[in-house]
């Protein structure tokens, strides 16, 4: 569909709704207007309208926490939009991942089981890092500092070798998430997220198809 089709409020206005592209949280809910939806296609990173400032605010332009966008979605109504998005940090001027965690209620029920990912993990540790629980594993190893994770590190490497070099899948599959634990831990110690590793990762992946083109050309 085009831009004219959207249906903006009285003010000229429509909502849109950030979703994470890999662990699929919502992120944010904000409004943009026509320019505001042009520049996001343009550039392919979320743009937005300020109601309070009463101008256009790239996401990202003063903390780096670009969202770069993957795709613009309307609604049945064609009057609030979808962007999912891959993020560069949190989403929350506050810092947090999501601007939604202020939890109201929730039912007394346990909660259905939710898929596992690396992004929840990391969630975690950063919890389990402000909030030191007695007796957590992560809580010693917060408390016991940088030396401690680097050696736990440098302890599952080797424990991954020796599992690959045994040709044991089981065994270097289980190291391997052993070593990704501690790494994320380190992560989160360092304040390095995991939307910077993606990105740093999909960096590389440009400049592999470029220099691919290079040579072929």
């Amino acid at each position: 569909m085009e831009i004219g089709e959207l249906k903006f409020d009285a003010e000229g206005l429509i909502p849109c709704v950030v979703q994470d592209a890999l662990s699929g949280q919502v992120l944010m809910l904000a409004y943009m207007n026509r320019e505001s939806v042009r520049v996001s296609l343009e550039e392919r990173r979320t743009c937005f309208y300020s109601r309070s400032r009463r101008e256009l605010w790239r996401k990202g332009e003063e903390s780096g926490h670009v969202q770069h966008l993957l795709s613009l979605t309307a609604d049945c109504d064609s009057d609030t939009l979808l962007a999912m998005v891959q993020k560069d940090g949190p989403a929350c001027h506050s810092g947090a991942e999501s601007c939604f965690f202020q939890r109201l209620w929730q039912a007394e029920q346990e909660p259905p089981q939710e898929d596992f990912t690396l992004q929840k993990l990391y969630e975690l540790l950063q919890s389990r890092k402000a909030s030191r629980p007695e007796g957590s594993y992560t809580t010693y190893l917060f408390e016991k500092g940088r030396e401690k994770i680097l050696k736990k590190i440098g302890e599952e490497c080797a424990e991954v070798l020796i599992g690959a070099m045994k040709d044991s899948r089981v065994e270097t599959v289980y190291e391997i998430a052993d070593l990704v634990y501690h790494l994320l831990v380190l992560m989160a110690d360092m304040g390095i997220t995991p939307a910077q590793i993606r990105a740093e990762l999909a960096d590389r992946q440009v400049i592999e198809k470029k220099v691919k083109q290079e040579t072929r050309g």
